[in-house]
Protein backbone atom coordinates (compact mmCIF):
# COMPACT_ATOMS: atom_id res chain seq x y z
CA UNK A 1 0.00 0.00 0.00
CA UNK A 2 1.32 3.34 -1.01
CA UNK A 3 1.56 6.12 1.12
CA UNK A 4 -1.28 8.14 -0.18
CA UNK A 5 -3.41 5.29 -0.26
CA UNK A 6 -2.55 4.86 3.28
CA UNK A 7 -3.03 8.26 3.55
CA UNK A 8 -7.17 7.91 1.64
CA UNK A 9 -7.85 4.97 4.25
CA UNK A 10 -6.51 6.33 7.43
CA UNK A 11 -8.70 9.38 7.16
CA UNK A 12 -11.89 6.92 6.15
CA UNK A 13 -11.14 5.45 9.20
CA UNK A 14 -10.94 8.43 11.54
CA UNK A 15 -14.25 9.86 9.89
CA UNK A 16 -16.08 6.63 9.93
CA UNK A 17 -15.13 7.26 13.46
CA UNK A 18 -16.29 10.42 13.89
CA UNK A 19 -19.27 10.31 12.17
CA UNK A 20 -20.90 7.31 14.26
CA UNK A 21 -19.92 8.34 17.54
CA UNK A 22 -21.56 11.45 16.45
CA UNK A 23 -25.01 10.06 15.25
CA UNK A 24 -24.85 7.43 18.12
CA UNK A 25 -24.50 10.22 20.62
CA UNK A 26 -27.07 12.17 19.60
CA UNK A 27 -29.16 9.01 19.98
CA UNK A 28 -28.58 8.24 22.91
CA UNK A 29 -29.12 11.78 24.10
CA UNK A 30 -32.55 12.40 22.12
CA UNK A 31 -33.31 8.66 23.61
CA UNK A 32 -33.52 10.47 26.92
CA UNK A 33 -36.98 12.09 26.19
CA UNK A 34 -38.38 8.43 25.34
CA UNK A 35 -39.52 5.85 27.49
CA UNK A 36 -40.83 2.94 25.49
CA UNK A 37 -37.48 0.78 24.20
CA UNK A 38 -39.39 0.08 21.01
CA UNK A 39 -39.73 3.76 20.29
CA UNK A 40 -36.30 4.11 20.85
CA UNK A 41 -35.27 1.16 18.86
CA UNK A 42 -37.04 2.77 15.75
CA UNK A 43 -35.58 6.03 16.20
CA UNK A 44 -32.45 4.02 16.23
CA UNK A 45 -32.92 2.34 13.19
CA UNK A 46 -33.99 5.57 11.70
CA UNK A 47 -30.12 6.88 13.11
CA UNK A 48 -28.77 4.18 11.47
CA UNK A 49 -29.96 4.76 8.22
CA UNK A 50 -28.69 8.23 8.61
CA UNK A 51 -25.20 7.11 9.43
CA UNK A 52 -25.01 4.30 6.81
CA UNK A 53 -26.04 7.44 4.02
CA UNK A 54 -23.40 9.37 5.69
CA UNK A 55 -20.61 6.63 5.35
CA UNK A 56 -21.00 5.71 1.93
CA UNK A 57 -20.27 9.48 1.06
CA UNK A 58 -16.91 8.72 2.78
CA UNK A 59 -16.11 5.98 1.63
CA UNK A 60 -16.36 5.96 -1.96
CA UNK A 61 -18.90 3.49 -2.11
CA UNK A 62 -20.60 3.21 -5.98
CA UNK A 63 -23.36 0.57 -5.90
CA UNK A 64 -25.19 -0.43 -8.61
CA UNK A 65 -28.98 -1.55 -7.42
CA UNK A 66 -30.82 -3.99 -9.67
CA UNK A 67 -34.59 -4.74 -9.06
CA UNK A 68 -37.11 -2.86 -6.46
CA UNK A 69 -36.00 -2.68 -2.82
CA UNK A 70 -38.77 -4.47 -0.59
CA UNK A 71 -41.60 -2.92 0.92
CA UNK A 72 -43.54 -5.38 2.66
CA UNK A 73 -41.88 -7.29 5.76
CA UNK A 74 -40.09 -10.65 5.10
CA UNK A 75 -37.15 -12.63 6.18
CA UNK A 76 -34.16 -10.96 3.89
CA UNK A 77 -31.64 -13.06 2.91
CA UNK A 78 -28.60 -12.41 1.62
CA UNK A 79 -25.22 -14.10 0.74
CA UNK A 80 -22.33 -12.88 3.05
CA UNK A 81 -19.14 -11.47 1.91
CA UNK A 82 -17.70 -8.85 4.81
CA UNK A 83 -19.30 -6.80 7.65
CA UNK A 84 -20.00 -4.08 5.09
CA UNK A 85 -22.66 -6.11 3.60
CA UNK A 86 -25.21 -4.97 6.03
CA UNK A 87 -23.98 -1.08 5.76
CA UNK A 88 -24.98 -1.27 2.10
CA UNK A 89 -28.11 -3.47 2.42
CA UNK A 90 -29.75 -1.31 4.95
CA UNK A 91 -29.01 1.88 3.51
CA UNK A 92 -32.68 2.01 1.98
CA UNK A 93 -34.40 -0.77 4.30
CA UNK A 94 -35.27 -0.14 7.71
CA UNK A 95 -34.70 -4.16 8.96
CA UNK A 96 -33.26 -5.86 11.94
CA UNK A 97 -29.85 -7.37 11.38
CA UNK A 98 -29.26 -10.82 12.82
CA UNK A 99 -25.81 -10.89 14.24
CA UNK A 100 -23.76 -13.21 15.93
CA UNK A 101 -23.12 -12.65 19.76
CA UNK A 102 -19.91 -11.67 19.91
CA UNK A 103 -20.25 -8.58 17.27
CA UNK A 104 -21.58 -7.16 20.54
CA UNK A 105 -18.55 -7.03 21.54
CA UNK A 106 -16.39 -5.59 19.42
CA UNK A 107 -15.81 -1.51 20.34
CA UNK A 108 -18.24 0.94 18.33
CA UNK A 109 -19.92 -1.14 16.15
CA UNK A 110 -21.33 -3.27 18.83
CA UNK A 111 -22.81 -0.03 20.95
CA UNK A 112 -24.29 0.81 17.76
CA UNK A 113 -25.78 -2.69 17.31
CA UNK A 114 -27.33 -2.36 20.50
CA UNK A 115 -28.61 0.71 20.08
CA UNK A 116 -30.04 0.28 16.38
CA UNK A 117 -32.13 -2.95 16.40
CA UNK A 118 -29.52 -5.41 15.59
CA UNK A 119 -30.38 -8.78 17.38
CA UNK A 120 -27.40 -10.65 18.56
CA UNK A 121 -27.74 -14.64 18.62
CA UNK A 122 -25.70 -17.13 20.31
CA UNK A 123 -25.64 -19.87 17.69
CA UNK A 124 -24.86 -23.04 19.66
CA UNK A 125 -27.09 -22.35 22.83
CA UNK A 126 -31.22 -22.78 22.44
CA UNK A 127 -32.23 -20.63 24.80
CA UNK A 128 -30.59 -17.81 22.45
CA UNK A 129 -32.18 -18.77 19.67
CA UNK A 130 -35.40 -19.33 21.10
CA UNK A 131 -35.34 -15.89 22.43
CA UNK A 132 -34.13 -15.08 18.88
CA UNK A 133 -37.22 -16.50 17.26
CA UNK A 134 -39.83 -14.41 19.47
CA UNK A 135 -37.85 -11.52 18.89
CA UNK A 136 -38.32 -11.75 15.30
CA UNK A 137 -41.88 -12.89 15.67
CA UNK A 138 -42.71 -9.19 17.45
CA UNK A 139 -40.59 -7.59 14.78
CA UNK A 140 -42.47 -9.00 11.71
CA UNK A 141 -45.81 -8.48 13.16
CA UNK A 142 -44.79 -4.58 13.66
CA UNK A 143 -44.10 -4.40 10.04
CA UNK A 144 -40.77 -4.93 10.18
CA UNK A 145 -38.56 -7.00 7.79
CA UNK A 146 -35.22 -9.21 9.80
CA UNK A 147 -32.14 -9.59 7.48
CA UNK A 148 -29.59 -12.52 7.90
CA UNK A 149 -27.15 -14.44 6.51
CA UNK A 150 -27.49 -18.01 6.43
CA UNK A 151 -24.40 -19.26 4.96
CA UNK A 152 -23.24 -18.29 8.74
CA UNK A 153 -19.80 -17.20 7.50
CA UNK A 154 -17.89 -14.96 4.74
CA UNK A 155 -15.67 -16.09 1.56
CA UNK A 156 -14.64 -15.76 -2.28
CA UNK A 157 -16.70 -18.26 -3.54
CA UNK A 158 -18.03 -17.72 -6.16
CA UNK A 159 -21.47 -18.32 -5.65
CA UNK A 160 -23.10 -19.10 -2.74
CA UNK A 161 -21.83 -21.89 0.13
CA UNK A 162 -23.76 -24.11 2.57
CA UNK A 163 -26.73 -22.17 3.96
CA UNK A 164 -28.16 -23.13 7.23
CA UNK A 165 -31.62 -24.17 7.49
CA UNK A 166 -32.93 -22.13 10.70
CA UNK A 167 -33.91 -19.13 8.96
CA UNK A 168 -35.78 -20.82 6.55
CA UNK A 169 -37.63 -23.14 9.07
CA UNK A 170 -38.52 -19.97 10.81
CA UNK A 171 -39.99 -17.96 8.00
CA UNK A 172 -42.03 -21.43 7.37
CA UNK A 173 -43.40 -21.15 11.06
CA UNK A 174 -44.02 -17.49 10.74
CA UNK A 175 -45.92 -18.10 7.92
CA UNK A 176 -43.60 -15.00 5.80
CA UNK A 177 -41.91 -14.50 2.33
CA UNK A 178 -38.28 -14.99 1.74
CA UNK A 179 -37.15 -12.12 0.26
CA UNK A 180 -33.57 -12.98 -1.75
CA UNK A 181 -30.88 -10.42 -2.15
CA UNK A 182 -27.82 -10.67 -3.69
CA UNK A 183 -24.70 -8.81 -3.00
CA UNK A 184 -21.27 -9.12 -4.26
CA UNK A 185 -17.93 -6.38 -4.89
CA UNK A 186 -15.90 -6.08 -8.18
CA UNK A 187 -12.65 -6.40 -5.77
CA UNK A 188 -12.82 -9.89 -4.47
CA UNK A 189 -10.08 -8.60 -1.88
CA UNK A 190 -12.88 -7.01 -0.43
CA UNK A 191 -14.00 -10.10 1.34
CA UNK A 192 -13.26 -10.53 4.55
CA UNK A 193 -12.37 -13.79 5.32
CA UNK A 194 -9.41 -15.79 6.98
CA UNK A 195 -7.52 -14.28 10.00
CA UNK A 196 -8.03 -10.42 9.05
CA UNK A 197 -8.89 -7.90 11.60
CA UNK A 198 -11.56 -5.40 11.39
CA UNK A 199 -8.87 -2.57 10.63
CA UNK A 200 -6.36 -3.77 8.35
CA UNK A 201 -9.17 -5.17 6.61
CA UNK A 202 -10.92 -1.73 6.29
CA UNK A 203 -7.28 0.43 5.70
CA UNK A 204 -6.87 -2.52 2.77
CA UNK A 205 -10.82 -2.06 1.37
CA UNK A 206 -11.30 1.78 1.22
CA UNK A 207 -7.46 2.03 -0.06
CA UNK A 208 -9.46 2.67 -3.37
CA UNK A 209 -10.74 5.65 -4.71
CA UNK A 210 -14.06 3.98 -5.12
CA UNK A 211 -15.25 0.31 -3.92
CA UNK A 212 -17.42 -1.02 -6.75
CA UNK A 213 -20.70 -2.58 -5.29
CA UNK A 214 -23.45 -4.87 -7.35
CA UNK A 215 -26.70 -5.40 -5.02
CA UNK A 216 -30.20 -7.11 -6.45
CA UNK A 217 -33.36 -7.03 -4.64
CA UNK A 218 -35.23 -10.22 -6.17
CA UNK A 219 -38.92 -10.88 -5.70
CA UNK A 220 -40.06 -12.95 -2.53
CA UNK A 221 -40.52 -16.63 -2.54
CA UNK A 222 -43.21 -18.00 -0.53
CA UNK A 223 -43.58 -21.88 0.65
CA UNK A 224 -44.54 -24.07 3.62
CA UNK A 225 -41.22 -26.21 3.03
CA UNK A 226 -37.95 -24.94 4.32
CA UNK A 227 -36.33 -27.20 1.81
CA UNK A 228 -37.94 -25.70 -1.20
CA UNK A 229 -37.51 -22.01 0.35
CA UNK A 230 -33.75 -23.32 0.78
CA UNK A 231 -33.13 -24.19 -2.89
CA UNK A 232 -35.12 -21.69 -4.63
CA UNK A 233 -33.46 -18.80 -2.73
CA UNK A 234 -30.06 -19.95 -3.19
CA UNK A 235 -30.43 -20.35 -6.94
CA UNK A 236 -32.06 -16.84 -7.24
CA UNK A 237 -29.03 -15.46 -5.80
CA UNK A 238 -26.51 -17.55 -7.63
CA UNK A 239 -27.53 -16.50 -10.75
CA UNK A 240 -27.28 -13.27 -9.56
CA UNK A 241 -23.81 -13.26 -8.37
CA UNK A 242 -22.47 -15.59 -11.77
CA UNK A 243 -23.89 -12.50 -13.81
CA UNK A 244 -22.13 -9.57 -11.95
CA UNK A 245 -18.91 -11.51 -12.40
CA UNK A 246 -19.51 -11.85 -15.99
CA UNK A 247 -20.36 -8.03 -16.06
CA UNK A 248 -17.13 -6.73 -14.37
CA UNK A 249 -15.29 -9.27 -16.43
CA UNK A 250 -16.23 -7.87 -19.90
CA UNK A 251 -15.38 -4.27 -18.80
CA UNK A 252 -12.15 -5.31 -17.79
Amino acid sequence: MTILKFLLSFTRLLLFIFVTLTILCLLLLTNLFYKSNSKKVERGILFRRTNIRILHYILGSKITVYGKEPVDSGLIISNHRTYFDAIVILKNILAYPIAKKEVSNWPLVGNVGKETGVIFVKRDCENSREETRNHINTVLKNGFSILNTPEGTTHKEPTTIRFLPGAFMLAVQLGVPVIPIAIDYKDLNDAWVGDDTFIPHFLLCFSKWKTEIKVSYLEPIYSNNADELIIATKKEIDEELIRFRKEWNSIN
